[in-house]
């Protein structure tokens, strides 16, 4: 469902994205974890066609996010760890926007909202301009309109930030039980037990590279470890951190 085929990204003398190849299969929550400017949200970013490769490809659902990327984008979902929202609006307004960009009709805009809506606790601020509202909300606006079409791709970047413990545990549950019912979601993150916690599979980006991917399971056997998975984590980006870094994003 989600391919990405030799990426990569350099900004001048910088190697943002260094030749990644990964499948990820419908319905998988894969996270991808790295440490701080290790190249996850510019990998996102080509995924999603917000800049363009300077080399390999990207599919989403089969289609090349450069070479089709209103086929791709009708299928995809993507929230920034910052989601840009029309601070006019208010989360009803953007709610409808949002679908009536899918060519949702609007009998199915508010059957599906129905549901989020109260799933996210939005129904005390769906009439009050966004600006008015905390990141939190704000964020929880975000993930619901994106999941209003009903994607078969779901990209987001560090979903936690601003979210209280509450409503932290329902976007993870409400992903979980999206991707059971055959969604694919991409999560990037640097909590490792989130990734612990949610994923089927698990990458780890450093300095620009996959350097590893596999179940929990997997990554402790290749590391020598057990118990949490920053265990893991910590043991295979071991020694490889430089006092000026390589990559960014």
């Amino acid at each position: 469902m989600i391919e990405l085929e030799d990426l990569a990204k350099h900004f001048g003398d910088v190697k943002a994205v260094d030749g990644i190849t990964l499948t990820v299969p419908k319905g998988e929550f894969f996270c991808v974890l790295g440490p701080n400017a290790a190249g996850k949200t510019t990998t996102i970013k080509l995924m999603v066609g917000l800049i363009r490769p300077d080399r390999g490809a990207a599919r989403v659902a089969g289609y090349d996010i450069q070479a089709q990327p209103l086929e791709a984008r009708a299928r995809l979902a993507y929230v920034p760890d910052f989601p840009f929202l029309y601070d006019k609006l208010t989360p009803w307004e953007f709610l409808r926007f949002t679908g009536q960009l899918f060519r949702m009709p609007d009998r199915r805009i508010e059957e599906v909202a129905s549901d989020l809506v109260p799933r996210f606790n939005l129904e005390p601020w769906l009439h009050k301009p966004i600006e008015s509202l905390s990141h939190g909300t704000r964020q929880r606006v975000a993930i619901a309109s994106a999941l209003l079409h009903d994607p078969e791709v779901f990209v987001i970047d560090e979903p936690m930030v601003g979210l209280d413990p509450h409503h932290a545990r329902v976007v993870k549950d409400t992903l979980r039980e999206r991707a059971r019912r055959g969604m694919t979601v991409f999560l990037s993150t640097h909590q490792t037990s989130v990734a612990q916690e949610l994923a089927d599979r698990v990458g780890i980006i450093h300095r620009g590279k996959l350097v590893a991917v596999g179940t929990a399971a997997e990554l402790h056997a290749r590391a020598g470890t057990d118990g949490a998975l920053e265990r893991a984590f910590l043991a295979i980006t071991e020694g490889e951190q430089e006092t000026v870094p390589e990559t960014v994003g």
